[in-house]
Parts: C-alpha cells; sequence; structure tokens
C-alpha cells in the first residue's frame, strides 16, 4: 500500500535497479504475486521475463533493465515509471521491433547489434521458444551493413519524393539480404 506514496521516479529508479540484476525474474514474480507489480506498473504480466532472462544470457546479452521492462509490458511503462525520453524511445523502439515482422538481419541493422538481438529475444521469449543458432551472427551482419545510396545519388529528386525513393531503394536493398550494391540498386 505504501508505493503510491512513492514518486514515480523513485519507483522507476528501484525498477531499473532491480531489473539489472543478472536474475530478476523470482523476486518480480514476487512482487506480482503480493501486488507489488501491478502497483508500480500496472498491465505488467511477468511471465515471459524468466524465458528472456535466459535467452538473453544463451544469446550473450549483458542485463538490460529497459529489454526487460519490454518483456514485463504495461498500459504505460515509460509513464509509470517516469523513463527519460532516450529510455522511452528505447523502449518503443524495441517494442516495435519485436512486434514486426523483420527478420533477425534487418532488426540489426535498423535497431543497432544490442537492440536488434533483444527485439528478437523478446517474441522469442514470450513463445517460449530457441533462437534460430546464427541469430545473433544474422544481427551483427545487419548491424555492420551500411546502405549504399545517398540522397546526392538521386538528383534531382527532392522532399517527399526523395524520401520515397529512397525508402523504396532501401527496402529493395534489405530484401536483397544487402546484396545489392549501389550500381544495382541505381540501375
Amino acid at each position: 500500500g505504501g508505493i503510491s506514496a512513492l514518486s514515480k521516479e523513485r519507483i522507476g529508479a528501484e525498477m531499473k535497479k532491480l531489473l539489472a540484476a543478472p536474475d530478476p525474474a523470482p523476486a518480480v514474480a514476487a512482487m506480482a504475486h503480493a501486488g507489488a507489480l501491478a502497483a508500480a506498473l500496472p498491465g505488467a504480466d511477468h511471465r515471459s521475463l524468466a524465458p528472456l532472462v535466459h535467452l538473453g544470457h544463451a544469446a550473450g546479452l549483458d542485463p538490460d533493465p529497459i529489454l526487460r521492462l519490454a518483456a514485463l509490458g504495461g498500459d504505460d511503462p515509460a509513464g509509470a515509471l517516469k523513463l527519460s525520453r532516450a529510455e522511452a524511445r528505447r523502449l518503443a523502439d524495441l517494442r516495435a521491433g519485436a512486434s514486426s515482422d523483420a527478420g533477425a538481419a534487418e532488426l540489426g541493422y535498423r535497431l543497432g547489434a544490442g537492440a536488434g538481438l533483444g527485439a528478437l529475444v523478446l517474441p522469442t521469449a514470450s513463445m517460449g521458444a530457441s533462437l534460430p543458432p546464427d541469430a545473433a551472427d544474422e544481427v551483427r551482419r545487419g548491424a555492420s551493413a551500411v546502405f549504399p545510396v545517398r540522397a546526392t545519388d538521386l538528383a534531382p529528386l527532392e522532399g517527399p519524393a526523395l524520401g520515397a525513393r529512397l525508402k523504396e531503394l532501401e527496402s529493395r536493398w534489405i530484401a536483397s539480404g544487402f546484396t545489392l550494391d549501389r550500381a544495382q540498386l541505381l540501375a
């Protein structure tokens, strides 16, 4: 009952400390059983946290409180815990990546190696499945990929037409497995 007397900032700081622990799943499960998790983070569900911790460890991910917060979910975790803008953006990116149909390499390209692997682990943990053996390598391959076309390559296009053309070329490049080069894309 005393949780309501604490500031959201304090609750958020304590939750992030807890979620940064090597294995916070037992403590978070106890919080859920006692009703403290629902008071601190309405709508959160602790059931995919333990599989996420296990998969994250197996994939070589460091304990990441924002990734683990994404696994807990909730109605408005960024607001409920007063996350910083950067943390809220990272949480949103992880959740969006996890719910997208993007493959491992694309997640790495769009989110970077760590967040891409995290976004891949999130839905896998909630389904109780295992990552494919090459998932981490694919994420790293995507994270190291550099789109070969620049806006200046598409002159005289500008404004929305330029943005649409860049997006279309980037989609083709990703679909090719990052194999098309600049000349092939512009042909």
